[in-house]
């Protein structure tokens, strides 16, 4: 592996967002209506310890597809220089993220 395959390129991030959301909203339309999915929970681990391979993470925790799109609706109405929490809202967006990837999981 060369050292450039180490390397993320928000260009390429960027891109990649792009292409799949496009073919999200091809296949599910330009709105999803989150009443009407068989789901809205779903299990998720604590951010830090997602990534601390030295131990086994203590607990799971419980995550709401509604919330998710409740915290994104909410920042794309922010105001141009409010914080962003990243941590915070990234975490948001790759539930929904991961909610789409659900939903097109083969059945």
């Amino acid at each position: 592996m060369t050292q450039s395959e180490h390397v993320l390129r928000m260009a390429d991030l960027r891109r990649a967002c792009s292409v799949l959301l496009d073919e999200a909203e091809r296949r599910f339309g330009d709105e999803l209506n989150l009443s009407e999915l068989p789901v809205d929970y779903y299990w998720t681990l604590d951010l830090a310890a997602a990534f601390d391979m030295s131990q086994t993470p203590a607990q799971l925790g419980c995550g709401q597809a509604g919330d998710d799109a409740a915290e994104i609706g909410a920042l794309v109405r922010r105001a141009p220089g409010d914080v962003v929490a990243l941590w915070h809202d990234l975490d948001h967006l790759a539930s929904v993220l991961r909610l789409l990837a659900h939903l097109d999981l083969p059945r």
